[in-house]
């Protein structure tokens, strides 16, 4: 039986890293995607011939055009996309005083590129008439949070475009996955902040009690083995201790 052929973009850490492991272990061939080369590499080399590390930047339209021939040669279509990238660079700022840039490029990463990404994928998945896409998004969609403008409508995005997929292939066997999260222990702060590490543990210390990648991962994983004939549509995921919204 041939393997199943996974993408996980942001796979260089975190929930990324977590749920390619998670799908390698499932039996699925992986392609751990992201904008770091070094942390790709040493993940596929840990995990073997069925884990590939492909260089990729979602923000970027030539990188995600690229993407095809760009990978293992005999590993067939890409037939599970896990849509995982995300930005919040200047985010936890009040919308005026933040810079625009920021706001642009959170947009371009968490709805444009996903987007992008997507539509790359999305014509052979309809030639194969099956496919799983996985989109991570927001409980920020389910309640207002401030001081998270540009990151809220891009979350806000990524929830109308899921619901929108599964208008337009409602006839297929496509399944798309929208899963909506509270906060996750990861470098993702740390990432918002450039790199402050204090400023992004006392964030994550300052909440009762936060989601690990490997939370993420399990859920993933989950979903892509119900029967072919049940979609899961929308998750909600969030510590047990505090209130989704």
């Amino acid at each position: 039986m041939t393997k199943r052929v996974a993408l996980v973009t942001g796979a260089s850490s975190g929930i990324g890293a977590a749920t390619a492991q998670r799908l390698l272990e499932r039996g699925y061939r992986v392609v751990a995607a992201g904008r770091r080369p070094e942390r790709l590499d040493a993940l596929a080399a840990k995990h073997g011939p069925d884990c590939a590390a492909a260089t990729l930047d979602i923000a970027d339209a030539e990188s995600v055009a690229t993407l095809p021939d760009r990978l293992p040669c005999g590993w067939g279509p890409i037939d599970t996309l896990i849509n995982n990238a995300g930005s919040d660079v200047g985010g936890r700022t009040p919308f005026a005083a933040g810079s625009f840039g920021d706001w642009e490029s959170t947009l371009e990463t968490n709805l444009v590129g996903t987007m992008r990404l997507t539509h790359q994928l999305l014509p052979s998945m309809l030639k194969e008439n099956r496919g799983d896409i996985v989109l991570m998004s927001s409980l920020v969609t389910r309640a207002a949070l401030r001081d998270v403008a540009a990151y809220t409508v891009s979350k806000h995005g990524i929830h109308g475009f899921a619901t929108t997929l599964r208008a337009d292939y409602r006839e297929t066997r496509l399944r798309i996955t929208e899963i909506q999260v509270s906060a996750v222990r990861t470098e993702f702060a740390e990432t918002r902040w450039r790199g402050d590490k204090e400023r992004a543990s006392a964030f994550y210390e300052s909440i009762p009690a936060v989601l690990e990648p490997d939370d993420l991962a399990r859920t993933v994983v989950w979903i892509l083995d119900q029967p072919s004939t049940v979609t899961i549509g929308e998750v909600m995921l969030f510590a047990t201790t505090v209130p989704p919204v």
